[in-house]
């Protein structure tokens, strides 16, 4: 396997570090991946080139995949850009990045104070069930013919199938929202936005 200089290094890197992170030794990886201690040493090492045919075993044994092994760094990785949307006044940091069809999404929003009474979309429902925590402001849960001021350090979890939306309520909130995949397009990617399945 061909690869960068600093790819390399930084391969051998995560191995040896997941391999201690265990707590397991060279024997512990080897014996799990089928290779001798010995080369898997001189692998962490850099005194051996390290082979496609290798890495999948290791990565399987480490409890990882052969493209988180390989990937590379990036500062896109590792700064979470807000993303603005100045129609519905809302901006979001999603701070989950792996999109799973039945996993859950975590953003933080900002909504702004709307000029009517609904901050992230218009009363819907999907399937599921929401939970958020208001981090600043107070926000205003609208949850059929209820509505609830949340205030900072509470929590809300209610059942999605009723009519809701979030909004803020006398100038702007922040929240910390978790979302499953029915949530996610419901609230994060209004009128077919949703980048995924």
């Amino acid at each position: 396997m061909t690869q960068e200089p600093d790819l390399d290094s930084l391969i051998r890197r995560r191995i040896k570090g997941l391999r201690l992170a265990r707590g397991w030794s060279l024997d512990a990886l080897a014996a799990r991946c089928y290779l001798s201690p010995s080369t898997l040493s001189r692998i962490e090492t850099g005194h051996r080139r390290i082979a496609l045919d290798q890495l999948v075993p290791i990565a399987r044994a480490l409890g990882t995949t052969l493209d988180q092994l390989v990937e590379s760094v990036d500062d896109d990785d590792v700064v979470i850009r807000p993303e603005r949307d100045h129609v519905r006044g809302v901006t979001t940091w999603m701070l989950t990045r792996e999109r799973a069809p039945h996993g859950v999404t975590v953003a933080k929003m900002r909504i702004a104070a709307p000029s009517r009474p609904v901050g992230i979309g218009e009363m819907g429902v999907h399937p599921g069930r929401d939970w958020f925590t208001v981090l600043s402001g107070t926000a205003r849960l609208q949850l059929g013919e209820r509505t609830i001021l949340v205030e900072p350090g509470s929590a809300a979890e209610f059942s999605t199938m009723v009519p809701h939306a979030i909004g803020a309520h006398d100038g702007p909130v922040e929240i910390l929202i978790i979302l499953d995949h029915d949530g996610e397009r419901a609230h994060l990617h209004p009128c077919g936005q949703h980048p995924g399945p």
